[in-house]
């Protein structure tokens, strides 16, 4: 394909997730990108009731139960002049390396605050991935229809919090039951919104128009017009002004005002997101001697790699899907690839999108897309594809666990099965399967970020694999992989070695001294948090 389309469909391409605190409201805000989008005519609401419709990002039969997110999912469409790739992320703190993982297929991030709580803990650490990685970040304060803190104090806590300056593009009128709408900082613009019977399902009725017009209107008192005004022109004088340059180097974060509940300063949010936020830039890649470059989205030939793996998304289709993010190049299906671990030729036949857990049939891709792809095994999270070979992308992160458990089949006969489920639950990087090294014994040790994680897997285990299991707690709450001949290291006798379906060891301990004593008790070794 010519470069010049190449170039053009990546310019038009935005790809990012959301990410916040558990309950900020980030997929509440992505099921109204949808709506504003014209892919789903009522807008689905996280945390319902029983009549209430799902989200579409939710797909998962346990997210739908609980109302939260628990598994990163993808999704591409159209918002007026650009193509979106939205990578919807979970919150919880007990998924949080499916999100650093996501992270690496973005290009920026969307950052959801709650009016009422500021900057909360998960938020602070996701926010320090982006910084890490150099992922701009756009602010959006949500939930602008109830109670808030001051709005002044917020970008002050969001500033000192996060060690970034705060640039409010908008400004709220009002706040908790006097919300009503939000006001340009740059052309002093406002824009009304009508409060609607719909609960939010709908798009929101809005005028824009000067202050001046707002009042003989009678959209707005005197006394808001005055406040408003007194509050403009303090930024003016206090306030950082903005700059995409500073945006895109992360030293500046965009600030939006809103409430995603009731669409209320949605638009004008995602209507200034589409101009701020990047197109797909190079990225950087090892030579197989080990040489560092920079993989042009452009002008380098078809290349991408997986982030995520999930397996039976589709009931109707029991297998594993790859998720791979495009970052050069033009893809097309039946694209035949170099995969660099097996040395393999491999021929991308079966490419999808997801919607709602529904598969699309991906005919093309440019950079910035991501594609599903089906995987017969060959595929881990972190593979490089291309069609040239000879390098390969930034590993993923491996993060060590805080929790660990045995589990097994409450019927033996199940074990195959058992085994498969486990086995699969592994290559997702949902869980982190272990042995105890040295041990011929077969039990299964399975380590996690957080408890959450075993209910999931359990929950999945059962309904995917029809396999009911017992899983037993062990006293270990801290991990840490081991940098060293694992033979000669010699753990303290309240800890565990074990080690990895790679053969990478890991050590399990109780308490932070026991790692502290483990590396007094044996010079020369490392014991690293997570392995780049």
């Amino acid at each position: 394909m010519e470069k010049s389309i190449i170039k053009s469909q990546a310019q038009s391409r935005r790809t990012f997730a959301i990410i916040s605190h558990p309950d900020a409201g980030k997929t509440t805000l992505t099921e109204k990108l949808l709506l504003y989008a014209g892919m789903v005519r009522t807008a689905g609401i996280v945390g319902r009731r029983k009549s209430q419709k799902a989200a579409s990002s939710d797909w998962l039969a346990l997210e739908q139960e609980r109302g939260i997110s628990i598994s990163a999912s993808a999704m591409q469409f159209h918002y007026k002049d650009v193509v979106i790739n939205v990578l919807d992320t979970p919150g919880h703190q007990d998924f949080s390396e499916d999100t650093y993982r996501t992270l690496t297929a973005a290009d920026c991030a969307v950052m959801v605050i709650d009016a009422s709580k500021g900057v909360e803990t998960q938020t602070e650490k996701l926010f320090k991935v982006c910084r890490l990685r150099g992922i701009p970040i756009l602010t959006f304060v949500n939930k602008m229809d109830l109670p808030a803190k001051d709005i002044f104090d917020l970008l002050s806590e969001l500033e000192e919090v996060l060690g970034i300056n705060a640039s409010p593009i908008n400004w709220p009128i009002g706040s908790g039951k006097q919300f009503i709408g939000v006001a340009n900082c740059e052309s002093h613009q406002i824009t009304i919104f009508e409060k609607s019977e719909s609960g939010g399902a709908q798009r929101a009725v809005a005028k824009t128009c000067s202050v001046e017009e707002a009042l003989a209107s009678k959209l707005i008192t005197e006394e808001q017009k005055n406040t408003l005004t007194d509050e403009l022109e303090l930024l003016e004088v206090a306030g950082n002004p903005f700059s995409r340059e500073s945006f895109l180097a992360c030293e500046i974060t965009p600030v939006f005002f809103g409430s995603a509940m009731t669409n209320f300063g949605i638009e004008p949010f995602f209507d200034d997101f589409a101009k701020f936020a990047p197109a797909p830039g190079p990225r950087p890649a090892n030579l197989d001697n080990g040489d560092e470059i920079l993989v042009d989205p452009v002008n380098d030939p078809f290349s991408a790699y997986v982030f995520k793996i999930q397996a039976n998304m589709d009931p109707k289709h029991r297998d594993s899907m790859a998720f791979l993010r495009v970052n050069s190049g033009f893809f097309e299906r039946d694209l035949s690839v170099r995969h660099p671990n097996s040395k393999k030729d491999v021929r991308l036949s079966r490419s999808h999108s997801m919607f709602g857990g529904e598969r699309t049939t991906v005919d093309q891709a440019f950079p910035g897309d991501i594609i599903g792809v089906v995987n017969p095994g060959l595929f881990k999270i972190g593979d490089t594809v291309s069609t040239n070979g000879g390098f390969s992308f930034k590993p993923m992160p491996q993060f060590s666990p805080e929790v660990v458990a045995q589990v097994r089949p409450k019927d033996i006969n199940k074990k195959k099965s058992f085994d498969k489920g486990v086995e699969q639950l592994g290559a997702e990087g949902a869980v982190l399967v272990l042995r105890r090294r040295g041990s011929v014994a077969t039990e299964n040790l399975i380590a996690a970020v957080g408890k959450l994680q075993f209910e999931v897997m359990q929950h999945r285990l059962e309904s995917e694999y029809n396999v009911k299991t017992a899983l037993d707690l062990l006293p270990y709450n801290g991990g840490a992989w081991l940098i060293g001949d694992p033979d000669k290291f010699n753990p303290p006798s309240s800890t565990l070695l074990a080690e990895d379906l790679k053969g990478r060891p890991i050590l399990l301990y109780s308490q932070n001294w026991e790692r502290e004593f483990a590396l007094r008790q044996n010079e020369g070794y490392e014991l690293v948090d997570f392995l780049q």
